[in-house]
């Protein structure tokens, strides 16, 4: 039986920490970043849990 392949778009997106959590970056930093609020920005830095609820479909797309 062949292996299972990882889902580049998914691995590029998402991290697993050390204890074994799923992280992600919040959505809409990447641009129209003149009009947002500096504070709206400043609350999307740094990395998220994603959501319990979408754990098991994350980790069947990273192959874990």
């Amino acid at each position: 039986m062949p292996k299972n392949k990882t889902h580049r778009g998914t691995a590029k997106r998402v991290k697993l920490s050390a204890t074994g959590k799923l992280l992600r970056q919040h959505a809409g930093k990447r641009h129209l970043l003149e009009k947002k609020s500096s504070r709206y920005t400043r609350r999307l830095d740094g990395v998220v849990e994603i959501a319990p609820q979408d754990t098991k479909r994350i980790r069947r797309l990273l192959g874990r």
